[in-house]
């Protein structure tokens, strides 16, 4: 892939991961830029041997996938869950900060459940394309997404 194809596939692509990135972020739109923006680097330096453009976007987000979960084991973030309900939005902060009850509620659920719910409802990938960006099982994937829905029904009933 060429620098020009990858940054035709990046304009594509950016809004899609901005939102996966933002939701497992729990609404943090500057952290979601800054793993963005290193998710990207990260892709143009080993984009030379990527060849299925068909797939950039699977790939891009399996890259996004594990430089959140890097991210979250470099730094451990220990927040308390009453006071995310405060944070306030900069002007930067896109129009999904409305949804601040759902990624309050995203934020109580596992990680691997919470990253299939979004994968699966908010970016519209396949069980079997979620195995290739986790790295887990379909009947894993499957699993994570019933006991997520499970888990967000009682979070916000």
């Amino acid at each position: 892939m060429d620098r020009s194809q990858f940054i035709a596939h990046v304009e594509r692509s950016q809004g899609a991961l901005r939102r996966f990135l933002t939701a497992l972020c729990c609404g943090d739109a500057a952290r979601a830029d800054d793993l963005a923006q290193e998710t990207y680097v990260k892709g143009w330096l080993s984009c030379e041997g990527f060849r299925d453009s068909d797939k950039f976007n699977a790939w891009i987000h399996r890259i996004a996938y594990t430089t959140f979960l890097n991210s979250c084991r470099s730094q451990h973030h220990d927040m308390p869950i009453e006071s995310v309900c405060h944070i306030e939005g900069d002007d930067r902060a896109d129009a999904s900060f409305r949804y601040q009850a759902l990624y309050v509620a995203l934020s109580q659920l596992p990680e691997k459940e919470r990253t299939s719910i979004l994968l699966y409802y908010l970016e519209g990938y396949s069980v079997e394309e979620i195995c290739g960006i986790t790295g887990a099982s379909a009947e894993a994937v499957r699993q994570h997404l019933s006991r997520g829905r499970r888990h967000l029904r009682g979070i916000l009933t």
